[in-house]
């Protein structure tokens, strides 16, 4: 792949992973408005692992709890003694509900191919659009009194059966998970960290379904394409994070709505005049 075409393809995913945008409604598009092939399984892979090493590393105090609370869950005693005075095994085992709907029905679609029908321009505009506005309305209407320390089964069940819908392109995983926990009542920069967090299981779980395919059959070329595409996903990925982080503590999600909505509108307008 030229050199041009895996920056942009890094960077598109790395930035549009963790904003409420839909990265996998702009992968799409990228082919589409530009004529180039699809990039294959291996970059697929590759910009996935940039992305969840930045996010691994972005909350790297969260991440350390969560693993040993892992640990303490499955029986190691250190581990739980290490988290007992923690929130970090009650987040656990959130995240671990709120994954188990994506798991079932994103394992039944890609099973099916069901999930090849939806990779199209007009469904993109078409959620673009919708949950955008939807993104909107819980944003403005939910409160803003809860923390995580407040996430419990059934709030954690609701966001991960939300989750769902992202795996319609253009709805945005983390766009769909952060509306959930914005009608919920969880505050902003709350929503965005759970959302975030929750991330790191659905990265591994779409992840894993594809990487030993794409690692059989690499060539010694892919290699060096996939270190790089990592590399630059990895970096614009923690950048995102960072900058929708430091945002919704003075701002609202009004700006990501305003950017969905014109995306959709421009999309349609494409599909119109016939050039997509």
């Amino acid at each position: 792949m030229a050199l041009f075409q895996l920056i942009i393809l890094a960077l598109v995913q790395g930035i549009t992973e963790f904003l409420p945008i839909s990265s996998s409604g702009h992968l799409i598009l990228v082919p589409l408005l530009t004529g180039w092939n699809d990039q294959g399984l291996m970059l697929d892979v590759a910009v996935h692992v940039g992305t969840l090493t930045a996010v691994l590393v972005y909350f790297a105090r969260d991440t350390k709890g969560l693993f040993l609370a892992g640990l303490g869950a499955v029986g190691f005693a250190p581990a739980r003694r290490a988290t007992q005075n923690t929130p970090y095994l009650k987040l656990f085992w959130a995240l671990v509900i709120g994954t188990i709907p994506l798991v079932i029905v994103g394992g039944a679609m890609v099973a099916s191919g069901t999930s090849d029908t939806l990779r199209s321009a007009e469904v993109i505009a078409s959620t673009s659009i919708f949950f955008g506005v939807l993104l909107y309305v819980a944003d403005k209407r939910g409160g803003l009194e809860k923390g995580l320390d407040r996430m419990a089964i059934k709030p954690a069940l609701i966001i991960g059966a939300a989750q769902i819908l992202a795996l319609i392109p253009g709805t945005s995983r983390a766009g769909i998970t952060m509306t959930a926990a914005r009608y919920l009542g969880f505050g902003r920069s709350d929503a965005a960290r759970f959302s975030m967090l929750l991330s790191i299981p659905a990265i591994i779980a779409s992840g894993a379904a594809t990487a030993l395919k794409a690692i059989e059959h690499a060539t010694p070329g892919m290699w060096l394409d996939a270190g790089i595409a990592a590399l630059l996903a990895a970096i614009a990925a923690f950048a995102a994070i960072h900058f929708l982080m430091s945002w919704l503590k003075r701002a609202d999600m009004t700006i990501f709505v305003i950017y969905r909505v014109l995306l959709g509108l421009g999309l349609f307008a494409l599909i119109g005049a016939g050039v997509i």
